[in-house]
């Protein structure tokens, strides 16, 4: 498959091999078990499904773990495109990513630490965040100003003597309501006199620090998205040793660019595999139900659409592979372009087989019988996460014009 090697062909097969034997059997139980326990905005009663908990330990005992980062000792060494597949295995099921310790915001946090973190930073975040033992949460988007320009940041994060002193507001941090989330790496404003790229700045802020305060989460289409949650957290004040911060003050855009390149990947990686879940349920359905004496395949446009998807599904895939393997042989700046578009791609392929997978599957596609609404509130939400498609679409637009001054 896209000539991966050996190593990775080992992984994917191990990978998809757990997910049968261990994941789908209890899926739907642990979904309902959320939905049933934690579909409230009450963030504080929110805990790990034990069934769940139970999971991340057989993948970490099994050594599928840390599968994102490129890094033998850390990880388990495998590049962008041998990491792709088993993150598409991954999205085929809404639960399966904290199993694998492969979940966002976590993975991107993990790497900025790896990256960019000192050795003292690494050792109090980085190391339990790989064990799986905390979950973290990445402050960007604020709600009083368009977030998609990251310029109109309006949290200041401003250093005094030792310390630096964070004031703002953010909303739509995921991973907020987890009951493990102990850091947040917020970004804000230090100096806004500086070119506009140099400007803000990145700082580790413990949970529990004082001045933190976690207003409430946010629901997507009515759900809480429990037990990992979007919220929205306010920074009264909040004081940090300067040793919190990131890098160094101004350095905060710069790594954000770092950060969001893989992770935009990867979402898009697992997007492909919610994208081909739906469209075999949407198949199945469609051969076996039956209306006016006719299997729904034979009915309407359905055996059209479902063509039309396998397409657009494949298609995205071949651009995904391709954007990792730029950026294996390139790095993540040359790849801007690609990552820009399969980030405007993916996401609106994925909400369109969905969106035709709860057609097919009639009222039963809009409840929690299946896990369709999970994946089109996936597909909805990542249109807008990490950049809306028009600022990706911008971005293909403005390298393409490059190529012709």
């Amino acid at each position: 498959m896209f000539g991966l090697s050996e190593n990775a062909q080992q992984y994917l097969g191990r990978v998809k091999a757990f997910m049968t034997e261990h994941v789908y059997p209890v899926e739907a139980e642990i979904l309902a078990e959320i939905n049933s326990k934690h579909a409230h905005g009450n963030w504080r009663e929110w805990q790990v499904p034990e069934q769940l908990a139970n999971l991340k330990k057989q993948a970490q005992a099994a050594g599928l773990w840390n599968l994102f980062l490129p890094d033998a000792r850390l990880g388990q060494g495998l590049s962008t495109s041998e990491y792709a597949p088993l993150a598409e295995q991954m999205g085929r099921s809404i639960i399966a990513p904290e199993i694998f310790n492969c979940n966002a915001p976590d993975t991107g946090n993990m790497e900025v630490l790896y990256h960019y973190g000192s050795d003292a930073q690494k050792k109090e975040w980085l190391e339990p965040l790989l064990r799986g033992e905390i979950r973290s949460v990445f402050g960007m988007t604020e709600p009083q100003v368009a977030s998609s320009d990251a310029t109109n940041m309006e949290t200041r994060i401003i250093a005094d003597g030792d310390d630096v002193v964070i004031t703002g507001r953010k909303w739509w941090s995921t991973g907020l309501g987890h009951p493990n989330a102990k850091v947040a790496i917020v970004m804000g404003l230090t100096d806004p006199d500086a070119d506009k790229h140099q400007r803000h700045s990145m700082v580790l802020v413990p949970l529990d620090a004082e001045g933190v305060t976690i207003e409430r989460m946010l629901p997507v289409f009515g759900d809480y998205d429990a037990p990992y949650g979007h919220g929205e957290v306010s920074f009264n004040g909040v004081r940090v040793p300067k040793g919190n911060v990131i890098g160094k003050l101004g350095a905060g855009f710069a790594i954000a660019q770092g950060r969001l390149g893989p992770g935009r990947i990867h979402h898009c990686m697992r997007a492909l595999g919610a994208a081909e879940r739906s469209l075999e349920m949407m198949i199945n359905r469609a051969m076996h139900r039956v209306a006016f004496g006719k299997p729904l395949l034979q009915l309407g446009d359905n055996a059209t659409r479902i063509a039309k998807h396998r397409m657009a599904i494949d298609q995205a895939r071949l651009y995904t592979m391709y954007t990792a393997s730029v950026i294996d042989h390139q790095g993540v700046r040359a790849a801007a372009s690609e990552i820009a578009g399969i980030k405007a791609v993916v996401p609106t392929v994925l909400q369109n087989v969905v969106d035709d997978a709860i057609q097919v599957h009639g009222g039963g596609g809009l409840s929690h019988d299946y896990v369709l609404t999970g994946f089109y509130a996936m597909a909805r939400a990542l249109r807008l996460a990490d950049g809306p498609d028009e600022v990706h679409q911008a971005m293909v637009l403005r390298q393409e014009m490059k190529k012709y001054r």
